[in-house]
């Protein structure tokens, strides 16, 4: 019912599977011959190098604007503080004497990491990418890019990068990037990774779904999305500002309130009127809340905003409510919760701590924001002694029988038998 009441924006993957296969194919086959054949066909870009020399990341922190240096190094800051934080601790379980379950946390040997580079560049990918595998201790973390008009990513995703100590960096982008790193250019000294992550357009998406397997991936990340619950209390200044803040993103970003207040829709739509033409990208603003992605939802009371917002699982949920404590409480579906009217998306976008790389498209339902645990392997080591083996073998033979696979239950006994 809600799907149908709030429809994501008619983007979908599988419209361009076929053309990805046929990219992703290419790259596998052809290697460095592919990147450049797709730069030039998708991006007009002829001669690019593809990896980013280390002078050009180091002229680039060089040639950086100190006060958003400044701004980068706060969030690098408070993004690793959380991150450090959240790290899972090695956790060992005695069941009985000899008998020892140990969980182990072990990170992915590689990650190629993509930053977006589309109507926007986005050097807070680069700090909400790299930071987490820094602090799960990833051994190997690239990052790629698409290529500007100079055939480089961006100077403040470059400078970003030498910032955070990241000398492997590439200048692709869309599902040719996806592709060169689950197989590797040699021409260019890019081994295949283990993982990618990171926001893209629906390009990227496609191609991680398709190479999923072959690389370990976070999320298939579709348009930004925000719904706001809010009641009479709301500012409906603060709730124009923060719908109108994601619509910037993307024509196809969802902005969506639910309140119980009339008069609350009547003042934000006066507030977005007064609002969207003062903004730099009012056009594309203009654009995604026009969509049928976005809207204005009278609801006949919270319990029922927070049912929606639960059907919807947005990517980001912010709440503007007398108590939004305890709304926030009873949110089971977001990938990210804003609580109170001074938590906007926006910080989150930046400097709250959190991490803005988060589900899209209802995967908030059954999947996570990127975080250290994203780059974490959950292990467990057995550890038995003779005698926590002997106290269980008779379970083991009986179990193994059950299921007719009694080479199990052999395997234990043949222990305890005289040799």
């Amino acid at each position: 019912m809600v799907t149908e009441l709030l429809p994501r924006a008619v983007v979908t993957i599988d419209s361009v599977q076929e053309v990805v296969s046929q990219i992703i194919a290419e790259v596998k086959d052809q290697s460095i011959a592919a990147l450049t054949s797709h730069a030039e066909k998708f991006d007009g870009l002829v001669d690019i190098d593809f990896r980013v020399p280390k002078t050009e990341l180091v002229a680039a922190l060089q040639e950086m604007d100190p006060e958003l240096r400044a701004a980068i190094e706060v969030a690098i800051s408070r993004v690793r503080k959380v991150s450090e934080a959240t790290v899972p601790s090695e956790l060992t379980v005695e069941l009985d004497s000899g008998a020892q379950v140990t969980q182990k946390f072990v990170p992915v040997a590689s990650v190629g990491l993509y930053v977006p580079g589309g109507k926007a560049v986005y050097p807070s990918s680069v700090v909400m990418n790299v930071v987490p595998a820094q602090v799960a201790k990833v051994p190997r973390i690239a990052v790629t890019s698409p290529a500007q008009k100079d055939g480089l990513p961006s100077r403040s995703v470059l400078a970003t990068c030498e910032l955070l100590g990241i000398d492997e960096v590439y200048a692709m982008g869309g599902a040719s990037a996806v592709a060169a790193f689950a197989y590797g250019i040699p021409e260019i000294d890019l081994e295949p990774v283990a993982m990618v992550t990171g926001p893209g357009n629906i390009f990227v998406a496609a191609a991680k779904r398709q190479l999923r397997g072959v690389i370990g991936i976070d999320s298939e990340a579709g348009p930004t999305e925000i719904l706001i619950i809010a009641d009479q209390t709301a500012n409906p200044e603060f709730v124009a500002a923060d719908l109108i803040s994601q619509a910037e993103h993307d024509p196809n970003a969802a902005s969506v309130l639910v309140t119980n207040s009339p008069a609350l829709i009547v003042a934000v739509e006066q507030a977005l009127e007064k609002q969207i033409p003062l903004a730099a990208n009012h056009s594309r603003i203009s654009q995604a809340l026009a969509g049928i992605q976005s809207a204005l939802v009278l609801v006949d009371s919270i319990e029922s905003a927070i049912q929606v917002a639960n059907a919807y699982a947005t990517e980001h949920l912010e709440i503007h409510c007398a108590d939004s404590q305890a709304v926030a409480s009873q949110i089971t579906n977001a990938g990210a919760v804003f609580i109170g009217e001074y938590s906007p998306v926006s910080l989150g976008d930046y400097l709250a701590g959190s991490n803005h790389v988060l589900p899209t498209g209802e995967q908030a339902k059954f999947s996570s924001g990127l975080g250290v645990a994203t780059f974490l392997r959950s292990q467990q080591h057995i550890n038995y002694s003779k005698q926590g083996l002997k106290s269980v073998v008779d379970s083991l033979v009986k179990f193994s029988e059950a299921e007719s696979l009694s080479a199990h239950g052999r395997a234990g006994a043949i222990r305890f038998e005289e040799q």
